[in-house]
């Protein structure tokens, strides 16, 4: 085996690893946000449910119904980012099943990059 070629194959496999370095992160980022949202909502919503339960069994028909309100207004916003996050997977999913795309008239081909045990897309130009 040539020293050169593989220095130069170490060379290439690091600059495709610094280069999709910010790209992970942020799509990780952005999933990882939305499920602590979702999480939230739901902790919410059960805090709610627990208040107009509370004033059910107390016969406090404002607390009740404020608990009731909140519960309700809090399952719409975890429906809606649950709903919401599976929609980003999705298209996340779908950009990167594409063998190649067109940018300003440069074309990118995806490479599978191995990193720490753990295979990552990430789309060179051409």
């Amino acid at each position: 085996m040539n020293i050169r070629a593989s220095i130069a194959g170490l060379a290439t496999a690091a600059v495709m690893a610094t280069s999709i370095l910010p790209v992970i992160p942020a799509a990780a980022q952005d999933s990882h946000h939305r499920q602590q949202t979702k999480n939230q909502w739901r902790n919410i919503a059960i805090g709610s449910g627990a208040v107009g339960l509370y004033g059910l069994a107390t016969h406090n028909t404002t607390l009740g119904l404020l608990g009731a309100a909140g519960g309700l207004y809090s399952l719409n916003r975890y429906e809606h980012d649950r709903k919401s996050q599976s929609k980003m997977d999705h298209d996340r999913a779908a950009f990167y099943q594409r063998s190649s795309y067109t940018k300003n008239g440069h074309r990118y081909v995806r490479r599978t990059v191995t990193r720490n045990g753990h295979q990552y897309y990430t789309y060179v130009r051409r």
